[in-house]
């Protein structure tokens, strides 16, 4: 039986796909909002330390299933191995309704405006494919303004000399400041520096009807049993179905994006929730995926006029593929440290974002979110053994005494790192899989050098007596992980660009890429915030263009 046409099918209901769908549901277009996981509450996973707080020793809470949806890791050598989404390989994201932003630490960053003029501040970047974006920070700011008020955003980054103008203050106060921040904030102003409340998508009081965080350590990873962490799937997604124009559809695989004898989008196919290829057909595309995801879909819909899949003429969907280089430092103390006052991550400096000797960009420090006993198990300081009572009275003794200062470095994009779909390895529905290669560029091993000696020097000064820096990234392998981005990059070039400013590929202009993977560069902060006012960016030209011709060319 075939099923009825419908305005717009949105694929992904993460951070950008769910926004999407709400504003096309308000503005009158009837929407389908497929998304490959489940729609989960957190009763439907305990809090089980080996299996949250993304340390996957027993699989994914939120999925992917590791078993029927493997990947290829291309190591240095140039052999690829087959990884499952509990590998760090596998630069895994959830995959359910509301993405990675139902379990996500929920750190709500707006990008600095440099940060959209990366190669004009900064010049050329011999092995990198640096460029500007072709939008402005003040393109976005109004859409940033919309996330922190729609979705709900706690914090107060007044003392952050470096921030990007802003109209209207955070809707929410930030929570009253854990143990951690009181003893790094002084040590963060004896150094001359400018501490803040770091913003964080997540209730600090009773917003749009729901309660307050109540700062259990279970934060990170695991989804808020009291709804109070704010990601689409308890924001935006609920709105649009409440318009009566948008259904969702879970556990539904997408195969790919099928187009006319005109080089139009038509529809997608995909596997139900039964396994039963099913094609739904529209007047707009928007793909929402996130950056492996999103390109794997449109490599593998290939067609007559579209040979090497969508959007792809010039080689360009899968390249420069972008995540985090994460950096800082741990430090331990004679005196305790640890609260138990959840999420843990609470204070924040903007101090070495730019303008930082001998490499380009830098990124954010904060402390880091509360840390459960196995993950703290895997630090390792000077003579401590991996194992044993040494071991065990080390994890004794420092578990409540050490703070870890942390933070996302600017990545440099590379043509090279890669999303390709895998000659031969196919998932579980029988689809390409997606193939990971390339490299990481030097300024990135730079960067986390720089920016671990500024952790260690902030946990010092406030009192450290070992600092023990985190400097884990080599040149090998791509980026991507949490934060992947860049894949589909935006740009007003259509030789060197996927889609243009407003998200649309140039090649197909009723379908849309709405996600990380149009990110030029990703900033040195979490990027959800910035997916987010992008969507909002890109649903608003979305409908107003649709408004004037229905979808039709």
């Amino acid at each position: 039986m075939s099923l009825n046409h419908v305005n717009a099918i949105v694929v992904g209901g993460g951070a950008g796909g769910g926004i999407v769908a709400k504003e096309l549901a308000e503005a009158g277009l009837s929407v389908v909002l497929l998304e490959r996981g489940k729609w989960y509450s957190s009763y439907d996973d305990r809090k089980d330390d080996l299996r949250n707080q993304r340390t996957c020793v027993l699989g994914n809470s939120f999925g992917p299933d590791e078993q029927r949806n493997p990947r290829v890791s291309v190591d240095a050598k140039g052999t690829g191995h087959i990884v499952r989404s509990n590998q760090g390989a596998y630069s895994n994201n959830a995959a359910c309704v509301g993405g990675g932003t139902l379990s996500y630490g929920a750190m709500a960053w707006r990008f600095l405006e440099k940060d959209f003029r990366l190669r004009s501040t900064y010049g050329a970047v011999a092995g990198s494919t640096l460029e500007d974006w072709p939008i402005s920070y003040a393109d976005l700011e109004p859409c940033y303004e919309k996330a922190e008020w729609e979705i709900g955003v706690s914090g107060d980054d007044s003392n952050n000399i470096f921030r990007a103008p802003r109209r209207r203050l955070l809707p929410m106060p930030p929570l009253p400041p854990n143990r951690e921040h009181q003893i790094l904030k002084p040590a963060a102003e004896r150094l001359g520096l400018h501490p803040f409340d770091l913003p964080t998508l997540r209730n600090s009081v009773p917003y749009n009807g729901r309660g307050a965080c109540m700062r259990c350590r279970w934060c990170v990873g695991f989804a808020c049993e009291v709804d109070a962490k704010c990601g689409t799937q308890n924001t935006v997604i609920p709105k649009a179905l409440k318009t009566g124009n948008c259904e969702l559809r879970s556990e539904c695989i997408a195969k790919e994006v099928l187009t006319d004898d005109r080089g139009r989008a038509t529809g997608v196919a995909y596997f139900d929730s039964n396994g039963r290829l099913q094609e739904q057909t529209a007047d707009l595309v928007v793909v929402s995926c996130s950056a492996t995801e999103s390109a794997r879909l449109l490599l593998n819909s290939k067609s007559r006029l579209f040979p090497n899949g969508l959007g792809n003429r010039y080689d360009w969907v899968g390249r420069n593929l972008q995540g985090h280089a994460y950096t800082g430092a741990a430090g331990l103390f004679e005196q305790e440290t640890y609260d138990d006052l959840g999420p843990g991550a609470s204070i924040a400096l903007c101090d070495y974002n730019h303008g930082n000797p001998g490499f380009i960009g830098g990124g954010l420090l904060a402390n880091e979110f509360i840390r459960l006993p196995y993950q703290f198990a895997g630090l390792r300081a000077p003579g401590v053994p991996r194992w044993g009572p040494a071991h065990k009275d080390f994890m004794r003794l420092y578990y409540r005494r050490s703070i870890f200062v942390m933070g996302p470095v600017q990545e440099m994009p590379v043509f090279e790192a890669r999303v390709q779909v895998d000659p031969t390895v196919k998932d579980a529905w029988g689809i390409p899989v997606v193939r990971l290669s390339g490299h990481r560029h030097d300024n990135d091993l730079l960067g986390t050098k720089f920016l671990s000696s500024k952790a260690e020097a902030w946990l010092k000064e406030a009192g450290a007596t070992t600092t023990i820096p985190f400097n884990w990234i080599s040149r090998d392998g791509p980026s991507g992980g949490q934060h992947q981005a860049g894949t589909c990059r935006m740009g007003n070039d259509p030789q060197t660009s996927v889609v243009d400013k407003h998200c649309r590929i140039h090649d197909v202009d009723n379908l849309y890429v709405i996600d990380g993977s149009v990110h030029v560069t990703n900033g040195g902060f979490n990027p959800v915030l910035t997916i987010m006012a992008i969507a909002y960016y890109a649903s608003d030209n979305l409908v107003r263009s649709w408004k004037g011709t229905h979808g039709r060319s």
